[in-house]
C-alpha cells in the first residue's frame, strides 16, 4: 500500500485562488482580500496535438535562471522561487491592496503520454515558460 502525502490547507489554497482568479475574469475586480501565502501556484495550460504535448505556464516576474523543469517517470515538475522585489522601504507606505505573490512554488502533472524526454525543447519570453514534449 503506498502511502500519500495529503495538504488539505493547500488544497483548499489552491481551490480559493481559482474561485478568485474565475470570478475576477466573470465580475470584475472584487476587493476580497486574498490569503497571504508562502508558496503561490503558477497558471498552467496543457495541450496535445497528435505528435507533441506542449505546457505553457505563467511565470511573470521570473528569469529563466529561477526556473527548474524536471521529468521522472511520467511526472513533470516545474519549481522555482519569486523573490520579493527589494524596493526603497517609505516609512508612510500604507498599502490598501497587494495582489502580487512571491515565494517558492511547485507544479506536478502526470504526463498523459509518453514523451521522449531527450528531445524536450523548452523556451522563457515575457513571463511564460513552454515545454514542448515530442511524443515517444
Amino acid at each position: 500500500m503506498k502511502l500519500v502525502h495529503w495538504r488539505p490547507f493547500g488544497e483548499l489554497r489552491t481551490l480559493r485562488r481559482e474561485m478568485e482568479h474565475s470570478s475576477s475574469r466573470s465580475f470584475g475586480d472584487t476587493s476580497s482580500p486574498r490569503l497571504v501565502l508562502k508558496e503561490w501556484i503558477p497558471w498552467v495550460d496543457i495541450s496535445e496535438t497528435k505528435d507533441k504535448l506542449l505546457i505553457k505556464a505563467e511565470l511573470p516576474g521570473l528569469e529563466a535562471k529561477d526556473i527548474n523543469v524536471s521529468i521522472s517517470g511520467d511526472i513533470l515538475t516545474i519549481k522555482g522561487e519569486k523573490e520579493k522585489e527589494k524596493e526603497e522601504e517609505e516609512r508612510d507606505e500604507h498599502y490598501h491592496y497587494c495582489e502580487r505573490y512571491c515565494g517558492f512554488f511547485r507544479r506536478s502533472f502526470r504526463l498523459p503520454v509518453a514523451v521522449q524526454c531527450d528531445k524536450v525543447e523548452e523556451s522563457f519570453k515575457n513571463g511564460v515558460l513552454k515545454i514542448t514534449l515530442p511524443k515517444a
